[in-house]
């Protein structure tokens, strides 16, 4: 009599089985990802929280890592066909079957490290913001030349001692000139 072994599933149960996945080991999961009609293999490397289930067919194993700065944890199959292949690549030795706690102790870890942090409000301008702050420049640099040419005339007025038909000439130009500089501050700010 022959005897025949029925192949219930794709994955060798055997290997896996022997591979003895328990909490504390950090492991690299090989998962097969369809895209496009082509299957390729992605690595999930991190911490095995828990093994639920022992060596039976419903058996899994839950598995953490950090990306990015955001914690992401997996819940696989032990006994998956679309995993690839399981390597173990180092084991610790822990006292407890379950270490959900890393979840809090991360996060505590997170919150005494942003104690020491200072806060810091940096941040860019806008270009309307910059623009703003521009056409403010430029009015108080026209205001102050309005002002040193009012000063400027007042002193060339009192230093020659003209008549005062020449001293209304001159701020009747200072006057047009600083209505010039105006306009020119209007028109700047129609265009913006």
């Amino acid at each position: 009599m022959i005897l025949e072994t029925i192949k219930i599933s794709s994955v060798n149960i055997e290997d896996r089985k022997a591979l003895g996945i328990r909490a504390g080991d950090t492991v690299r999961v090989w998962i097969k990802i369809e895209e496009k009609g082509k299957t390729r293999t992605q690595a999930f490397e991190g911490l095995v929280l828990a093994r639920k289930h022992g060596n039976e067919a419903g058996a899994t194993f839950t598995v953490r890592k950090v990306a990015s700065g955001v914690g992401v944890e997996r819940i696989f199959p032990l006994f998956s066909p679309m995993i690839d292949k399981i390597e173990i690549v180092k084991r610790s030795r822990v006292r407890r079957s379950k270490l959900y706690f890393i979840r809090e102790k991360v996060a505590r870890e997170i919150r005494r490290q942003m104690r020491k942090m200072k806060m810091v409000t940096l941040s860019t301008k806008s270009e309307k913001e910059e623009a703003e702050e521009k056409m403010k420049e430029e009015e108080e640099k026209a205001k102050i030349e309005s002002e040193e040419t009012k000063e400027g005339v007042v002193e060339e007025v009192e230093a020659t001692e003209t008549p005062t038909e020449e001293v209304s000439d001159k701020v009747e130009e200072v006057v047009e000139e600083i209505k010039e500089d105006i306009d020119e501050t209007d028109e700047k700010k129609e265009e913006k």
